[in-house]
């Protein structure tokens, strides 16, 4: 599989808050599994608060269905309640890969 986009979030989470962000990120795993073009996604810790999300896709359609999917609405409805500020959200190009 050929992927030619990704996504890196950074994800800071409220004091205190940590357990409920490993949490979400877990349960994320389940909602990309029903995305065909998500070929790999994966929930990282930076450090101590510092989380993110790291995926990629085939084309431009696969990132754009995915920031319209379920993990970006259930971000958006649960930032305010577990992240310092609002996810920071960078899209790349991907050179190269080995899947």
């Amino acid at each position: 599989m050929n992927v030619t986009v990704g996504l890196l979030v950074t994800l800071e989470a409220k004091p205190g808050k940590e357990a409920d962000v490993e949490e979400f990120l877990n349960a994320g795993r389940a909602l990309v599994d029903e995305e065909r073009d998500t070929i790999a996604w994966f929930a990282i810790k930076f450090g101590p608060t510092t989380y993110g999300i790291f995926d990629v896709f085939p084309d431009e359609a696969g990132r754009t269905a995915h920031l319209q999917g379920k993990v970006a609405q259930a971000l958006g409805a649960r930032a305010d309640e577990l992240f310092e500020k609002q996810p920071e959200i960078q899209q790349l190009e991907v050179l190269a890969s080995k899947l």
